[in-house]
């Protein structure tokens, strides 16, 4: 029952009558007080240990990568499968006392979850000793509460559970995908060995406990100071996440005193520095889209180019299978990659008459000046390297940078193709607009050369399909 008087409901306070209370009854406490004490706490720490290594384990499993693994046999053999596996084994390598690591989802069936990666199988069958489980093997679920708990949060069983695999104590945490929804849950499993071993560790200090007597409330302190320092720990950690830039990091201390107070300012501020820098950045955005739109408007021929591109670039990136981040990446970048032309003057972009090779040589300069621009912002190296290399060509001779083949990034390559189409598919001041047949047939001609041929592949089914449609 929370207290109403603020002074008891000081931490110091509350440190301070722990301590007396436990110096106080020290004397009296017996050898079997002090084993089943000891026990218990070494059993919770225990079980603390397993969230905490549960709770930082699901941090380094992707949930898109593990939701894409097939859920049979042949799952065992994906690329995505096996990159889960090897992430579960490091967690075994950093955590020896861990026996088996592995990840579970939810299935139709009330209680019935499937596996998905089971490391113990995974090198079992490395090393030709068979396999115990496979992605889409059920799992009776329903016989461990703490497991069914875990879609909210981090927990591990109250007691030593039996199943298949023998007798286990088991912390379990939600792998979460970037929407922050759970997924799957990630379960690591120490043997009831050893439990055991932690056990008769206990019986041996509970005898020195009991020959030193006074130094139970020592040993109380050394708790104290670490359930003090724990969340202290969570604060500077945090601090540092801020301080490196990572604003959604959240400080997780449960508690009522001062330092949860604190914990809760330092949450709240965090997001409200999130909110301003995004805020900020989308102000800049739309800013940038403007002057594009500027830019864009002072010659009809080229009205609308960068919105046209960003639908292609996004349609191509879509017939990729790119993730969707990538996807909204692409189109948003798509929209600013001419933004580099701001600083080229209108006689040269508007010229009807061909260029010269020193005007040629400013045209060039656009992806260069367009990265310069937007690197003040806190953009992504991509986005940048989006602007920048939109003119490679896949065979080296493009520019500013001569980049070739697949060292490209891939979504560049995309813009390229986007931007050449919507050029060619439109009319200009020296030209009137290709067909959309003989553009489609450009972009045949130099794939492999100038274009990247995957993403030509890709657009010309774009292409192919709105033809169908």
């Amino acid at each position: 029952m929370k207290t109403s008087i603020p002074f008891l409901r000081r931490f110091q306070t509350k440190v301070t009558m722990v301590i007396i209370v436990s110096l106080l009854f020290a004397g009296a406490m017996s050898n079997f007080l002090i084993y089943r004490y000891t026990l218990r706490l070494q059993f919770n720490d225990l079980r603390n240990k397993l969230m905490i290594i549960a709770q930082t384990a699901s941090l380094m499993v992707d949930a898109d990568t593990l939701m894409r693994i097939p859920l049979n046999r042949e799952g065992m053999e994906t690329p995505e499968y096996k990159a889960i596996a090897e992430k579960l084994e490091q967690i075994k390598r950093v955590n020896p006392p861990i026996k088996y690591a592995y990840t579970l989802t939810k299935t139709e069936e009330e209680g019935i979850w499937q596996f998905i990666v089971d490391i113990a199988p995974y090198i079992e069958k490395i090393k030709g000793n068979g396999v115990t489980s496979y992605p889409g093997d059920k799992y009776k679920a329903w016989r461990f509460p703490e497991m069914l708990k875990a879609y909210n949060g981090a927990s591990a069983d109250k007691k030593l559970e039996r199943d298949e695999w023998g007798v286990t104590l088991s912390g379990y945490a939600p792998i979460r995908d970037k929407d922050g929804k759970a997924v799957a849950v990630l379960g690591v499993d120490v043997t009831a060995d050893t439990v055991y071993r932690i056990e008769q560790a206990v019986r041996t200090r509970s005898l020195l406990v009991l020959l030193l007597g006074i130094m139970v409330s020592f040993v109380l302190g050394m708790f104290i100071s670490g359930r003090i320092t724990k969340p202290i720990h969570k604060l500077v950690e945090g601090t540092r996440h801020i301080a490196e830039g990572d604003l959604q990091y959240e400080v997780k201390v449960k508690s009522s005193n001062e330092i949860g107070e604190l914990a809760k300012s330092f949450n709240q501020m965090a997001k409200s520095l999130f909110e301003s820098k995004k805020k900020l950045l989308d102000f800049f955005y739309c800013t940038v889209q403007s002057f594009v739109r500027i830019l864009e408007a002072k010659d009809t021929y080229t009205r609308g180019h960068s919105e046209r591109v960003a639908e292609y670039a996004q349609q191509i990136a879509v017939a990729m299978q790119l993730p969707p981040e990538r996807v909204k990446l692409v189109k948003d970048t798509a929209l600013l990659h001419d933004i580099g032309k701001l600083a080229i003057h209108e006689h040269i972009l508007n010229k009807p008459e061909k260029l010269t090779d020193a005007e040629w040589e400013i045209v060039r300069k656009h992806p260069e000046i367009g990265e310069e621009i937007l690197k003040p912002v806190v953009l992504t190296e991509e986005m940048l390297a989006i602007v920048r290399n939109h003119h490679e060509r896949y065979d080296s001779t493009g520019y500013p940078d001569k980049i070739s083949g697949k060292n490209i990034n891939i979504l560049a390559a995309v813009v390229t193709v986007a931007d050449a189409y919507d050029a060619m598919t439109s009319p200009r001041a020296y030209r009137w607009a290709l067909s959309k047949e003989h553009a489609i047939g450009e972009l045949k001609k130099n794939s492999g050369t100038q274009f990247h041929p995957k993403v030509v592949e890709a657009f010309l089914k774009v292409l192919e399909e709105d033809d169908t449609s």
